[in-house]
């Protein structure tokens, strides 16, 4: 076989493809907080810029956006580890009320000759168990928080830095019209995508929080931070942000109750992320909805939940990678969503 054949140059990207990815996985405590810095510094290189035109210097507006990431941390934290702490004091009260609805439910059935088990539908809607995967999110975002010092001082000087890194790459890339234009198209698509994404997040718990607050529900504000926080992952994090509110609502209210926390769920999510997201974002990240499905299972398995919060603008830079040359263009077409695909021999 040929080193020049095209067999051989795929088998060997192949191998070097899967050598970088082990390599990224078994680093991934020093790939995690620095990919989180990246993007942190990406999403607030625009406030920055935007202080620095009207003329305040560079180190203050360095400063007050840190001051403004650390506040917002220590609130968020606090909020998060005091409701938690609240709920699991109350899960087992949680486990007695939800013996009792199960028993009215199976009853009921049983009336209209439809036997169930219930050992086996308490165990598997055991309010412990629904809670696990979002308290495994947390976990995931409490120890990414636990290297916040570092992620903070990468952040800062990346944003000291940011002035300086396009001139350096001009010089250092050999084609550096082509790449910039690649580079500059992604750090605005990221930039986009993360402003548009915080906001309608922002507006999913306000309102998340505000319906569940009227109804009653115990630690709303939980539901509601959840809420925010997995409105990042696409398609399943609103489905996983639902269960643990629905089944409170079961607990404390009954069917009926639950119902509506469910059809709260399915309308706010229904219309910020079919109607308002799609009317800001316009074409979006130019992902197709399969592709950012399998990049959420994708990086979250290669970098854990800061993966699952970033797919889909790791998955962009991926694309646009494979867009800057005409080998791999093809690929950049599979990965793109209905009506984004462009002519092999153009540029994007």
């Amino acid at each position: 076989m040929e080193l020049r054949s095209p067999t051989a140059k795929g088998l060997i990207v192949l191998a070097s493809l899967v050598v970088v990815l082990a390599g990224i996985k078994a680093a991934s405590a020093i790939m995690v907080p620095f990919f989180l810095s990246v993007f942190i510094a990406i999403a607030c290189s625009p406030l920055i810029n935007w202080s620095s035109r009207h003329g305040i210097p560079r180190a203050i507006s360095v400063t007050l956006v840190i001051l403004l990431i650390v506040v917002f941390g220590f609130l968020l934290a606090g909020l998060v580890g005091q409701s938690l702490t609240e709920f699991k004091e109350n899960l087992p009260q949680y486990r007695e009320q939800l013996d009792s609805e199960f028993s009215w439910v199976v009853t009921q059935l049983a009336a209209y000759n439809i036997h169930i088990n219930r050992e086996l539908v308490t165990a598997h809607f055991d309010p412990g168990v629904a809670m696990s995967v979002a308290t495994n999110f947390l976990s995931g975002m409490g120890g990414v928080l636990s290297n916040m010092f570092l992620i903070l001082l990468t952040v800062i000087f990346m944003l000291f830095e940011a002035n300086s890194i396009p001139r350096r790459l001009h010089i250092a890339l050999a084609d550096p019209q082509m790449k910039m234009q690649h580079i500059d198209r992604f750090i605005r698509s990221v930039n986009s995508y993360l402003a548009i994404k915080t906001v309608v997040s922002l507006g999913t718990g306000l309102i998340i929080g505000c319906w569940l607050w009227i109804m009653g529900i115990d630690h709303f504000m939980l539901w509601a931070v959840l809420a925010f926080m997995l409105n990042y992952i696409p398609n399943i994090g609103s489905i996983i942000a639902a269960v643990p509110a629905v089944l409170i609502g079961f607990v404390q209210f009954g069917p009926a109750s639950a119902g509506l926390v469910a059809l709260a769920f399915m309308l706010v999510n229904t219309i910020m992320g079919n109607m308002v997201e799609p009317r800001l974002m316009g074409r979006g990240m130019g992902l197709s909805t399969l592709v950012v499905f399998l990049s959420l299972i994708f990086w979250g398995w290669l970098l854990g939940t800061v993966g699952m919060l970033l797919s889909v603008p790791l998955t962009m830079v991926v694309k646009i990678a494979l867009e800057s040359r005409e080998e791999s263009k093809w690929l950049a077409v599979l990965l793109s969503s209905a009506g984004d695909e462009k002519p092999p021999g153009k540029l994007a």
